[in-house]
Order: structure tokens, then sequence, then C-alpha cells
């Protein structure tokens, strides 16, 4: 039971572990080959309902691929390779392999290429490049090893894209076969991924078992069936703007349940904002990028002054109180960093508004302290049970102030798969302070009778539907990354976007029109348009005003307000139409002098 979560600060007081930093720095970009079976019948185009061949399917999937990339991860590198072509390009002269693009990261010059040869060079491959069904697949597999291997950049994680049509190549060869066999063994064991791509040609079934089954290294030693192609191509072919974020922990510290008790987690975002790239000022005349340098100087004489000639200072009563440095470091300092345990409380304690910035979520680090893994199982499982969160306090780095938070448990959740949902550990919430609570006035305002709840109610009823984070996209971002690819290829307009935020008007009212007029009939005065200005002084406005004044005070009995002293909490327009219904003469328009007119009537108060 091991995962990792997505990184993320969240300020100056948040630091990441300089350790746990170095291990991951450099070494975090992948490595992905796109292998394309170039042989004649990737080029047919038998069916009349297709307008392209698998061929063709195969590059605006590597171009899919490349797009979206350089906006996830621009730092990883792919690379794409052509087998059984006529002619050769790799550095062992292998016969029939065609290296179309090296190794490298994805640029906007690269897709053109491969849009252009999706496009048009397609019609001349014949002639610009051949087929051959002549071509060694081991040497294929042998060559995308090579471009691993002699990468000036470090990769990570390295995976080749098997795209063909051919689920028995080297029929009648098995030595070929068999040299393809090994060669697939030793990428498994040098740690290069291979998947297969299986393309269907029409009218034909391809058969895994004949050959590539013995390629494929999967958990499953039935395998006897791929998965749909056309899903997978869909799943490739579809675009994905959004950047891809590296998944560990962003800070590890410890969990103290009392004096020489201690497990050591890890904390972790689940969720994080994602914001545009900023952008990089450049020379306009060498288009070379800036960078800033910042020096202080001393008003009166223009001496520069380094970082000991500065100080940092507080007004407290006119006087300016002066600190070093090192003085406002130790002022910041409370304990040490990690989770303090003060007690439990019951979940039902832990209330909604007392949420106050982003939850964080940790996981046992069985790195840092033996035995972690058992203690926190054994703590979540008994507030899970006891239904209890515990409140600990919180410092999260050495400079940074203490604060209270609730671990709320999450137990895991798996799907019928037995694939993970949801991951086992806890929430931490933060909770407020006294100072942060603040006490809000607002109008009272006239209550909605049962009617009119009923009428809403129904509304919501109607208007109900299934949210999930995942279906809608920051309009923002997709705008940015829509504009920036339009510029970089060189478009005459960046691809169409849709909205996901704005409201289905058409399906609301289809759902729920006739329950939103009924409710708009009960709650708003006739003629009344929602959004719609009033106009100053119109007849109609005054006398909508008015009916809407009469009934509310219908139901009010003047006198038993007065005796309850609830007076104060109905509107003026209320109170002049109920002292004008009972006869009562006052002395004043204000709401003070009307409530002193309806007490003396009658005797309340006096």
């Amino acid at each position: 039971m091991a995962f990792e979560f997505g990184f993320q600060r969240f300020g100056d007081e948040e630091e990441e572990d300089e350790e746990f930093g170095q291990q991951f720095a450099g070494g975090m970009r992948d490595g992905l080959i796109m292998l394309v079976d170039c042989t004649k019948p990737m080029f047919d185009v038998d069916d009349e309902d297709e307008d392209e061949s698998l061929f063709q399917r195969c590059i605006r999937c590597c171009k899919t691929t490349l797009q979206n990339k350089i906006i996830s991860s621009e730092k990883d590198l792919i690379g794409v390779v052509f087998f059984g072509t006529e002619k050769s390009k790799n550095p062992n002269d292998f016969k029939h392999i065609y290296i179309y693009q090296e190794l490298d990261q994805p640029g906007a010059p690269r897709i053109l290429e491969l849009e252009e040869m999706c496009e048009e060079n397609y019609k001349t491959f014949t002639v610009d490049y051949g087929h051959s069904p002549a071509f060694s697949l081991s040497e294929a597999l042998w060559t995308c090893q090579n471009m691993f291997a002699n990468s000036s950049q470090k990769v990570n994680s390295k995976r080749i894209l098997l795209f063909t049509c051919m689920d028995n190549p080297h029929a009648g060869n098995q030595q070929l076969q068999r040299q393809a066999k090994t060669k697939a063994s030793d990428l498994n064991e040098t740690g290069i991924d291979l998947e297969l791509m299986h393309l269907q040609l029409p009218g034909e079934t391809f058969d895994v078992t004949k050959f590539y089954k013995d390629l494929l290294y999967t958990d499953d030693d039935e395998l006897t069936e791929l998965a749909d192609p056309a899903e997978k191509l869909e799943e490739l072919l579809s675009r994905v703007r959004s950047k891809d974020h590296k998944k560990r922990a962003y800070r590890h510290i410890s969990l103290s349940l009392g004096e020489g008790l201690e497990m050591g987690v890890g904390v972790y975002n689940l969720v994080r904002p994602c914001t545009k790239p900023y952008p990089v000022k450049l020379d306009k005349r060498t288009n070379e990028e800036l960078k800033s340098h910042t020096k202080t100087y001393l008003k009166d004489t223009g001496e520069v002054l380094m970082p000991q000639d500065l100080k940092k200072c507080q007004t407290y009563g006119g006087k300016r109180i002066f600190f070093e440095n090192e003085e406002v470091n130790e002022i910041k300092r409370f304990d040490p960093s990690g989770l303090y345990l003060i007690g439990f409380k019951p979940q039902s304690s832990l209330k909604i508004h007392f949420k106050v910035k982003p939850a964080s979520f940790i996981y046992p680090d069985e790195r840092t302290i033996i035995g972690s893994t058992t203690l926190f199982t054994a703590l979540l499982k008994k507030c899970t049970d006891r239904d209890v969160v515990p409140i600990c306090k919180y410092i999260p780095g050495k400079n940074s102030p203490p604060r209270f938070v609730a671990l709320m448990p999450q137990e895991e959740e798996c799907d019928e798969h037995k694939v993970q949902l949801r991951p086992p550990g806890f929430h931490v919430i933060f909770l407020p302070f006294a100072d942060d609570f603040r006490k809000v006035k607002y109008e009272i305002t006239p209550k909605a009778n049962a009617e009119q709840i009923d009428s809403a109610k129904e509304i919501l009823k109607k208007l109900q539907f299934t949210y999930s984070a995942e279906s809608f996209e920051n309009p923002v971002l997709q705008k940015h990354w829509r504009n920036i690819e339009a510029l970089a290829l060189d478009r005459d307009s960046p691809e169409e976007m849709t909205d996901y935020t704005l409201p289905d008007e058409e399906r609301i009212k289809r759902r729920a029109g006739d329950a939103i007029e009924n409710f708009k009939d009960l709650v708003y005065p006739s003629g009344y348009v929602p959004g719609a200005k009033r106009k100053a002084g119109g007849g109609g406005d005054a006398g909508a005003k008015r009916a809407k004044t009469e009934q509310a005070a219908a139901g009010i009995d003047l006198k038993v307000e007065a005796e309850a002293g609830r007076l104060g909490k109905l509107t003026v327009p209320i109170l002049k139409e109920k002292i004008k219904e009972n006869g009562i003469t006052s002395a004043g328009t204000r709401k003070a002098d009307l409530i002193d007119a309806i007490c003396a009537h009658y005797g309340v108060g006096v």
C-alpha cells in the first residue's frame, strides 16, 4: 500500500525538505519513442467510410502526443521511428529502419513536421521513404534502446509505443521471431516498457497469441486479447491541455503521539491550483532571456549596501525598534517542525466553516522512522472505528507559525477491479483561531412561506446532477494555451474552446422551466423581470412594491409584535402600512418614531 501525491507549496512558510529535494533533482523527465509500422498495408484505405489510412492515424497520435507534452511536461523527451521502410537512417545502419525524429523535447517545428506528414507528405511516402516487409523487429527495438542509451539528458522512465497492424511479423522465420523476443526481454530487464498499439485492418482481427503475447510483459499470464484499439487511439488523439505535476511529498515531518512515541509521515496535496506560466523577459535585439539583479543604494551617498548593512524595524509607540535578521528568525521560531497530538474530538464537532485554507494529506513514511506504517495504520483504524478526529498542533517548517489542525481519517476505497480510488490516510484540516471569527451583520428580511419553499424545493430536485471537478476545465488556462499554440504554429486563429462553466440554459429550461416560472410567480410581483433595472418614478414599480408590502403585512398582529418587543424586526413600509390600517397617529416617519407611536397606542413599555 504505497502511493505518492502532487507537490505544492503555499507561500513562504512552507519549505521543501532539502535532502528529499536533492534526491529528486534531475532525472524527473520521461522518455517516449513512437515506433510506427510503415509497411504497405498501413497506407491502404479499402473502406469507403474511412477518409484516412492507419499510418495517418498513427502520425496524428504522434502529433497530439507532442502537443499534449509541450504543455503538460515540456522537458520530457519524445522520438518517432519508422520501420518497414525501403530507405534507412540510424546510427547502426540497420536496414529498413528510419529515425524520423530524434529523441528530444517537443517543439513547434516538430509538431508542424508531423502535421505536414499527416496531411500531405504521406501521399509521396512511397517515393520519399518506400515500403519493405524485409525489416527486423529486433533491430527496430535495438534502435530505440540505443536512442535512450545515447541520450545526453537523464531519463526517469522509458517507454516504447509500437504501432502496427501485423499480428504475426516474420511469419515463417523463426530466427527473426526469436531475436525479437530476446530483444524484448532485454528491454524489460533494462527498465524500458514496451506497449502495443494494435491496429485492425478492415474485415480482419488482430490475434495477439500469434506473436506479441511473448513480447508483452504483463501480470496477466492468461492474456488472450487486447483492449479495443479504437478506445486506445481515442485516448491518444484526445487533447489534454493540462500541466503535469510530479507526484511526491513536499515535506517529511514527524507525528508525535506523546513523549518518546513518534512516527514519520509525508505531507501531500491532493488538489492544487493550476496557474498560467509566468512570462519571461527577453532582449528585443538578441531575443535572449534577461536575468534580473537587484542592488540597494544609500539615498544620500548612492553607496551600494550589502545584506549585512541592512536592518529591519517595527514602529511601537512612535519609536522604531530595530532587529537583526537573526533576531527576526528567532522570533518566528516556536518548536521543531512536526505534528503534536493534543487530543481527540468527535467528527461531528468539526464544522464546515472551520476550514480556513486548503487541506493537506498525510501518509506514513517508513524511511524516516521504522515502524511508522504499523503505528499509523492502528491510529487510522481506531479513529475510524470510534468516529473521532485527532486535534494536533502543526508546525510545517522551522520558521512557520504553529496552527491547530484536525486530522480527518479516510479509509481506502477501490473499484471493482481493485484499483485504488481513494488512498488511506488523514486529511489535515486547518482550524481557525478565536481571532479569525467575524460577526456578520445582515439585514432582516421577510421569510418565505410554505408554498414558496416547496416551489424552490421542486427546482432543486429537477436541477440536480452529479458533479465531478474533473469534468470542468479552467477556461482562462484553456484560452491561454490555445492562443500560445496558435502563435507558435502560425495559425490564423486559435482552436475553438468550449467554456463548460457557463450554465446550459437550454437544458435548464427543458428540465425545470415550468418550476422556475411557478417560483417566479409566487415570489416576485407580476411583470417582474429578474436582473432588469427598475426605472426611477415608474408607476408600475411603485404599485408592485405596494402590493408586496401589503402581502407581507397581511399576517402580522401589531399588538402582539409590540408586546413581544419585535417591532424592530419589521421594515418601515410594513410599520407604515399597519399604522394606517389600525388608525394610529405618528409624529414622525422614521422607524423609531413609528415604533414609539405604536407602543404608546397599545400602552407597551409606558
